[in-house]
């Protein structure tokens, strides 16, 4: 038997039977996905660390902020170069400028980080201030544009019963860097008595040269037969009003209920844990510091994406292949509706570690590959300018909902002390999140229902 025999049997009982090739485009999939979110994950909880140590922790919100106004240009920049190039091309210039801004950074955290530790004033916390929101202006951009594009290119090369049982495969498999790569990489500086995160970036740079070189790999060794899209009988006729520009991709989300219900299943849950998220790096930032937070933060993220590991290869991704995506959109705002109660039951660093990462796998390991499946009866333009606009101002704009909201724990804790303030904010953010989970359930059940009627009469929504 050999080694793909042996994945391809250890697989089978929960995503399914593959045929050869088609499970060894998934695993190339999975490859370049574990390369991205690995880096992503890594950079995530290290822009936090960061931001933290320059600016300080009550200034996050702001930052969210100022990430959503940031990427309205990054957005019309990348819908101008899917008009001039293809998907492949595109993947290459972003790894290439992303990586680039990482090594400066690299560079920068190598004087800044350590300066930040010394009696400053005047421009230096100004400079450090400007690197603090440069960085976490990069990472939000990268969490934006890179997955987004990665599952627009995977919605456009695969059949709906394909990726009904290999976009769960993906994601697993994308766990594998989310595990390693940030408790490992940011743990790294401190395990070698360094006392600032540039190493940390450096190896980041260095997973998006060989994610490019695997996605490559994956459009050279992948058979052409199994590169071909959904087309729907109606495709042509959608296809033709739509437009080219900086805008088409706004323009077909605010005219179409279909994308705007994916853009709400998208926001919710980013809203509820963004408000969470405050008081959990609050607490943390109370306890560490420097290079010791980051590793703090660091095995947060490597337990987020264990978590979703360990959901999907128990056969939590089975109720997408065998439910159906209607189920496991609607059991979200379920799930969500209980993490709220535990939010508001107990408020320990401990304790919110462990909401907050069961709460993001369960985001992962379910919806998304549930959200996923939901672009491939939709045209090209749809996948691709539509889908970075709904993944970046869905997930960003919902952190700014969220950040806008956490704003007013500030004032709470001033008028009403630090402790009672945090419990105000915490009941007032339970009675926001539970109308949030009301509207979810309704959404949720008439995207199932799109998405199915769709696929029976093999039609694109839109």
């Amino acid at each position: 038997m050999t080694m793909l025999s042996f994945l391809q049997k250890i697989v089978k009982p929960v995503f399914g039977s593959y045929e050869k090739e088609e499970f060894k485009k998934f695993l190339r999939m999975g490859l370049v996905f574990a390369l991205i979110i690995g880096i992503y994950w890594t950079v995530r909880t290290l822009k936090n660390t960061i931001f933290i140590t320059l600016v300080g922790a009550p200034y996050l919100p702001y930052a969210k902020t100022a990430s959503l106004l940031f990427l309205l240009p990054v957005i019309m920049t990348y819908s101008k170069l899917l008009d001039r190039y293809s998907r492949e091309k595109i993947f290459y210039i972003l790894s290439s400028v992303y990586g680039v801004a990482a090594l400066i950074f690299g560079v920068c955290f190598a004087y800044t980080q350590a300066l930040s530790h010394a009696d400053i004033t005047g421009w230096q916390s100004i400079g450090l201030s400007i690197i603090g929101y440069g960085f976490y202006l990069l990472v939000e951009s990268y969490g934006s544009l890179m997955p987004a594009l990665f599952w627009a290119v995977a919605a456009d090369t695969t059949t709906p019963d394909s990726a009904k049982k290999g976009f769960s495969f993906v994601v697993a498999l994308g766990q594998f860097g989310g595990i390693f790569g940030p408790y490992l990489v940011n743990s790294l500086p401190r395990r070698l008595g360094l006392t600032t995160s540039a190493l940390s970036l450096y190896i980041c740079v260095l997973a998006m040269i060989a994610s490019m070189y695997f996605f490559r790999s994956f459009f050279t060794k992948t058979p052409k037969e199994l590169l071909v899209s959904y087309h729907g009988k109606n495709e042509h006729s959608e296809e033709k009003a739509q437009e080219t520009g900086f805008f088409e991709g706004l323009r077909l989300l605010m005219t179409h209920k279909y994308l705007l219900a994916i853009f709400a299943v998208i926001s919710f849950p980013e809203v509820i844990a963004t408000i969470i998220d405050l008081h959990f790096h609050s607490l943390a930032a109370h306890h560490y510091s420097g290079v010791h937070l980051a590793e703090y933060l660091g095995l947060y993220g490597s337990l987020v994406n264990v978590t979703a590991f360990l959901f999907l290869i128990c056969g939590l991704g089975n109720i997408t292949r065998l439910l159906g995506i209607g189920v496991s959109l609607v059991l979200m705002p379920v799930i969500y509706g209980g993490a709220v109660l535990g939010f508001i039951t107990l408020n320990s660093l401990n304790f919110l570690l462990v909401l907050m990462a069961g709460s993001k796998a369960i985001n992962y390991a379910l919806n998304g590959p549930a959200i996923k499946q939901l672009y491939i009866p939709t045209t090209h333009n749809v996948r691709f300018k539509a889908q970075a606009w709904m993944e970046t101002f869905g997930s960003r704009g919902a952190k700014e909902v969220g950040a806008i909201f956490n704003m007013t724990l500030g004032p709470l804790q001033h008028s009403l002390g630090v402790v009672m303030g945090r419990a105000r904010h915490a009941i007032l953010a339970s009675y926001f999140s539970f109308a949030i989970v009301f509207i979810w359930v309704f959404i949720a059940l008439f995207l199932g229902k799109k998405y199915k009627k769709a696929i029976d009469e093999k039609k694109v929504v839109c």
